[in-house]
């Protein structure tokens, strides 16, 4: 009733400490791109009592110029939906360096595709693993059309949109994440994308550490993905900012706020930050794995 509203807003005036969190997309000269993102890591902050701060990281800016100074000033990294090929790179260093220096991170639909590509060309030791979406011709095609997709010309009839049932893992992050707010192994997630995770890698990536703890009830697709031996790297295949509410903050985002606080908290008790050596342009990358290509 409005006691619990009451109770929402007071607790949204009091003062609480502060979280900075990282959103790395290709429209971040208007936040506003992002806003169901935005709102949903605010939900989950005040669930935790924590007031999000927001670090606008440009994909673009990360791709041409390797400034990760934006990446190593936050508690976690978020990388939201998209389209295209622009920026594309950008969001790919923003994922290696999640993964490299434990540092949480969300990725939301292209956000999940992202992390999967990097972890490939990580274990391939190339930057050949790509979607098809961005390369048609890739060696290594970690996103693509379902196989059922590819006669269809019209871009529009390919889209998956709306929402559809995912079967999670019970022992994994985003299981536990979900079952904590008393939510059953079958959830309800919204869906706007073309391009699926390719099963026949599903395999090879496992191998690497990655899992796959969420999926149709079918087992065709890949709904979540996580990293075994990373406190907090979680993609999802939909959108799960569709579905957050100030007093509920979606499963995801408030695990991903927790690990954040935790991951802040370390660093507040150690040295005060991480220490990486900036990849440049021009040479390999922090990995080994062959120099990207940049979007012009």
């Amino acid at each position: 009733g409005l006691a619990e509203w009451y109770a929402l807003v007071q607790k949204m005036r009091s003062e609480k400490p502060s979280l900075r969190i990282g959103i790395v997309g290709k429209y971040v000269e208007l936040e506003d791109a992002y806003l169901s993102v935005k709102e949903s890591l605010i939900h989950a902050g005040l669930a935790v009592d924590r007031d999000v701060e927001f670090q606008w990281i440009s994909s673009e800016d990360l791709e041409k110029g390797r400034d990760i100074s934006g990446l190593e000033a936050v508690d976690g990294i978020v990388v939201p939906g998209g389209f295209g090929y622009r920026g594309i790179e950008g969001k790919i260093v923003a994922a290696r360096f999640a993964r490299q220096h434990n540092v949480p991170y969300l990725g939301l639909c292209l956000g999940m595709q992202v992390m999967c590509i990097e972890k490939a060309r990580d274990f391939f030791n190339s930057d050949e693993p790509n979607s098809t979406e961005f390369d048609i011709s890739t060696e290594y095609p970690i996103i693509d059309l379902m196989p059922d997709q590819r006669d269809i010309a019209d871009m529009g009839g390919t889209m998956r949109l709306g929402t559809y049932p995912c079967q999670l893992e019970p022992d994994s992050k985003a299981g536990r994440a979900y079952m904590s707010q008393g939510h059953g192994q079958i959830v309800l997630e919204r869906h706007r994308h073309r391009f699926e995770f390719n099963n026949a890698y599903r395999k090879t990536l496992e191998e690497q550490g990655v899992r796959f703890t969420g999926l149709s009830p079918d087992g065709r697709l890949v709904e979540i993905a996580e990293l075994r031996d990373h406190p907090f790297m979680v993609g999802s295949q939909f959108h799960p900012e569709f579905k957050s509410r100030p007093n509920r903050p979606h499963p995801l985002f408030l695990a991903f706020i927790k690990a954040a606080v935790q991951y802040r908290d370390q660093q507040q008790s150690t040295s005060g930050g991480v220490t990486v050596e900036q990849p440049t342009v021009d040479g390999p990358s922090t990995n080994g794995y062959a120099q990207e290509r940049v979007a012009v």
